[in-house]
């Protein structure tokens, strides 16, 4: 693939992947909008092995408590960890199965400009409302295991392109009353499972078919798409609290009603 077509799909994924815009509608449009040849797979996955890399170095002391907490399940610290640890894990559940299961046999069907336009829009309303309507109630080391299972399966929603995994879980946390930035938070740790899984499968399903190649192409993606993703988390962390969704689903709203345009003209 040219350079050029490997840093914009590499940016497109850093820049959305963390943010309630949707990585994978971005994708999925990028190569009906410019005509270009589609990625395949080995880029779609170097691009998230970037980005997984990027979150596990920005949240890397996070994972460090809970790794702690289970080695050494001794002190306030450790209990801390733990119940943080157990939470991702339940919220973590559900897609794993439901996203498995899809992915062999509902994986070609939902690649579709018109879906991608409806879920843009739809929850792009949805991620709006929720954070105007439910006030701030807890935070996030006061979850119960009622809501780590409610945020877990408002993530299975997610395997429908356009609908934004990070979206639909700061969606979720709003609604059982954490903060802008602890359900970003949240959003973010459930991304380090969920990207691995979706990732490991992938990479599976390339060996079975005899079609893995890690070239030069994939490591530029990697690094591009991990280089940006780290600095989209960062400025996301900082901001989310002051400046709120209100500018995601104004994009939202603009990207889905350009698509249907698109998609109703072509």
């Amino acid at each position: 693939m040219p350079f050029f077509h490997i840093f914009v799909l590499a940016a497109i994924q850093g820049i959305t992947e963390f943010l309630p815009i949707s990585s994978s509608g971005h994708l999925l449009i990028l190569p009906t909008l410019t005509g270009w040849e589609d990625q395949g797979q080995s880029i779609d996955i170097a691009v998230h092995v970037g980005t997984l890399i990027a979150v596990v170095a920005y949240f890397r002391e996070d994972i460090r408590v809970i790794v702690r907490a289970f080695l050494r399940p001794k002190g306030p610290a450790a209990a801390e960890g733990r119940r943080i640890g157990w939470q991702i894990l339940i919220a973590s559940i559900p897609i794993i199965i439901v996203g498995g299961v899809m992915y062999y046999f509902l994986h070609d069907e939902l690649r579709s400009i018109l879906l991608v336009a409806a879920t843009t829009i739809l929850f792009g309303l949805m991620l709006g409302w929720a954070d105007r309507k439910y006030p701030v109630t807890k935070a996030l080391g006061s979850m119960t295991a009622m809501d780590s299972l409610i945020i877990g399966l408002f993530q299975v929603i997610s395997l429908l392109p356009g609908t934004s995994r990070s979206g639909i879980t700061m969606t979720a946390a709003r609604m059982r009353g954490l903060s802008r930035s602890d359900g970003a938070h949240l959003s973010m740790l459930l991304s380090i499972p969920t990207i691995l899984g979706a990732g490991t499968l992938a990479t599976y399903h390339l060996i079975v078919a005899g079609n893995v190649t890690i070239g030069f192409d994939a490591v530029i993606a990697a690094v591009v798409a991990c280089v940006i993703a780290f600095m989209v988390i960062s400025l996301l962390m900082r901001w989310i609290e002051r400046t709120g969704y209100a500018p995601f689903v104004i994009y939202r709203l603009a990207l889905g009603i350009f698509l249907l345009i698109v998609y109703f003209m072509t």
